[in-house]
């Protein structure tokens, strides 16, 4: 018989962003490679308990097409005969939330629908789901993204007990149009902790580097290259990207070594090598990195 994917997840949407979203953690190696699903303008989709991972395809193409979650929930667990050892929760294109934990999951087994959002799992500490649900409901709309949303709801599960069998890996994938490296794909954030003795705290260190490389740049933290001219020289020099004298004035050698670096360390989204201000956050990211 096949290994159950004893798993806590959540799948919810946000309005703000419109983006959708799964985050999972599970004793069970490469845990969201099965459990996590979304497509942006259709919804997300979690299957798991001897998941049917059609469900996350067929799932997705049905409420592209407009099918509510409640009902697209109805017509995968229906038309499947092992439902009742499946366990599924989706959010559609307007946020609608369903889930469905069948009769045969392994205890504690059960989900907790909200707002749109839902959580669920199987083979956990009792109170898991519901921590959950109440962490989320409390930090979205706050502080940071979906992505670190999802990510505490996953934090306050394995606080309240999380899966009795213990920890291995966990994931969180985001989706919103356009929304991915270079604006050509819908997934903005895919991130995965396959074997790790402590996941979700390894998936939230992810999160926050994910933000330093590719998060949007905030206008109002923005600072003239000009007056970081001589620091970012000396940073530039350390690393062997200039060579020139320390002026302290952002002259075009100046400029070309720090797109240079920029590159190597991954930041060209948030500084694209033009214009007279940069993102503070690039500056204190070298400065901390090899001053």
């Amino acid at each position: 018989m096949r290994q159950p994917i004893a798993t806590f997840s959540i799948v919810a949407y946000d309005p703000g962003r419109k983006e959708w979203g799964v985050a999972v953690q599970s004793k069970f190696l490469a845990a969201a490679a099965v459990v996590s699903w979304a497509r942006a303008g259709a919804g997300a989709v979690a299957t798991q308990s001897y998941a049917n991972l059609a469900y996350g395809p067929d799932g997705l193409a049905m409420m592209a097409q407009g099918v509510a979650a409640a009902e697209a929930v109805k017509r995968l667990t229906e038309a499947d005969e092992g439902r009742d050892s499946r366990q599924l929760g989706m959010v559609d294109r307007d946020g609608n939330a369903a889930a469905f934990t069948g009769a045969a999951c392994h205890d504690w087994a059960g989900h907790l629908v909200g707002d749109g959002f839902t959580c669920q799992g199987n083979i956990l500490v009792p109170g898991t789901v519901a921590a959950m649900a109440a962490e989320f409901e409390r930090v979205r709309g706050g502080a940071g993204e979906l992505a670190d949303w999802l990510a505490a709801a996953l934090a306050a599960g394995q606080a309240a007990g999380g899966d009795k069998r213990g920890r291995q890996a966990a994931g969180v994938l985001v989706v919103r149009e356009n929304g991915g490296y270079g604006g050509k794909t819908d997934r903005y954030l895919d991130l995965r902790v396959d074997d790790d003795p402590q996941p979700i705290r390894k998936l939230q260190q992810l999160v926050s580097s994910h933000h330093l490389f590719f998060g949007e740049v905030d206008p109002d933290n923005v600072v003239p290259l000009a007056e970081v001219a001589a620091d970012l020289q000396a940073v530039l020099t350390r690393t062997g990207h200039y060579q020139g004298k320390q002026t302290g004035q952002f002259d075009a050698a100046t400029r070309q070594a720090l797109w240079a670096l920029v590159g190597e360390e991954n930041l060209e989204d948030r500084w694209d090598g033009t214009g007279d201000v940069i993102d503070r956050v690039v500056v204190e990211f070298l400065l901390e990195r090899f001053g």
